[in-house]
């Protein structure tokens, strides 16, 4: 499969690249990039085919929105699909009063998480003015997951099928988007929301992987069955399935536990025997299933975007996954390349 290569976003009536690249790094996370290789990821990507773009509020206080809205500007609107965020809303303030944390170097607004209705307007509103865009294809309602908001999750995400759906819902009959959902870090949030809303998609970030799979029992087939789209993020776990089971390596941003460490390290030796990269088995593992209409990934610099690339496109030999299934490091009823 190439990045440029396209799959049906759900039932939604519209085609992606099964590739998109995703825009946390352009916010500066953990250290900062230059303007200059911002715009040369997004030109890179594009060059290469890639037509599917994310970004949010959060990720460097609208730094990414900005960037993004910068080097996509006199490109064809019609050429290519952008999803954004709401749940929190921006407010301008002075630099030394803000808590970057983890963004180094954002752009200089405060974040305010805010579900209601016109919380979400406003959030949608001035994601526009940063993209300098009339529309987005896709809006997600971002974060609405224990991994972010702990105890407070189960009245965020009530607030999030009341005031954030209505916003979505409205939107979506005007036509100023075209695809709503839900972006998380748990398919639990994800199953919940399907079971109550009438969403058309999810970004999932880190819980459809080749180490994890028990998003297959419930919520994928729920996927299928509604006719909802994946975005699968995080595809390396935060870092293992990319640096493999070395010394130090990060599984969910906290250093990788024994058990994680021992089924990484079995699933390498099944790689070597066949040949097969690791980050591109995990790569190209999770858009095999018929819900998950791309692979979303962050990239710091042209040459790790580069990497991406060729291992998303690199031949991996059917004897592969029969092996992994054979050796139960990979679930039978999930779906592989072909």
């Amino acid at each position: 499969m190439k990045v440029s290569d396209r799959k049906r976003f759900g039932r939604a009536g519209f085609d992606v690249t099964a590739f998109s690249f995703g825009t946390a790094p352009l916010g500066n996370i953990f250290r900062p990039i230059d303007d200059s290789t911002s715009d040369a990821m997004v030109q890179q990507a594009w060059d290469h085919g890639v037509r599917f773009f994310d970004t949010a509020p959060y990720y460097g206080h609208g730094l990414a929105e900005l960037r993004l809205g910068h080097s996509l500007r006199w490109k064809n609107r019609d050429d290519y699909v952008l999803s954004t965020k709401v749940g929190r809303v921006l407010k301008p303030a002075r630099r030394e009063t803000i808590d970057f944390s983890p963004w180094v170097s954002a752009a200089a607004n405060r974040l305010e998480f805010d579900y209601s209705y016109d919380g979400t307007m406003r959030a949608f509103e001035d994601s526009l003015q940063r993209l300098a865009l009339e529309h987005v294809e896709i809006l997600f309602i971002h974060d609405i997951d224990v991994f972010t908001r702990g105890a407070e999750q189960p009245a965020v995400f009530e607030q999030a099928m009341d005031g954030c759906w209505k916003a979505l819902e409205k939107l979506r009959g005007e036509g100023l988007v075209k695809a709503v959902g839900v972006g998380v870090n748990e398919w639990q949030v994800c199953h919940e929301a399907l079971k109550r809303r009438d969403f058309d998609c999810f970004l999932l970030a880190g819980r459809y992987t080749l180490l994890e799979q028990e998003a297959l029992d419930e919520f994928l087939p729920l996927c299928v069955e509604r006719g909802a789209a994946v975005v699968v993020g995080g595809g390396f776990n935060s870092g293992i399935l990319a640096t493999g089971a070395r010394p130090g390596a990060k599984y969910n941003y906290a250093p990788a536990p024994d058990d994680v460490m021992r089924k990484v390290a079995a699933i390498e030796a099944v790689c070597r025997d066949h040949d097969v990269p690791l980050p591109a088995a995990a790569l190209q593992f999770v858009v095999a299933h018929p819900a998950v209409a791309s692979f979303c990934a962050g990239t710091r610099t042209p040459e790790q975007l580069a990497q991406n690339i060729e291992w998303f496109s690199q031949p991996i030999p059917p004897g592969f996954w029969t092996e992994l299934k054979a050796r139960g490091l990979l679930r039978e009823d999930a779906p592989v390349p072909a």
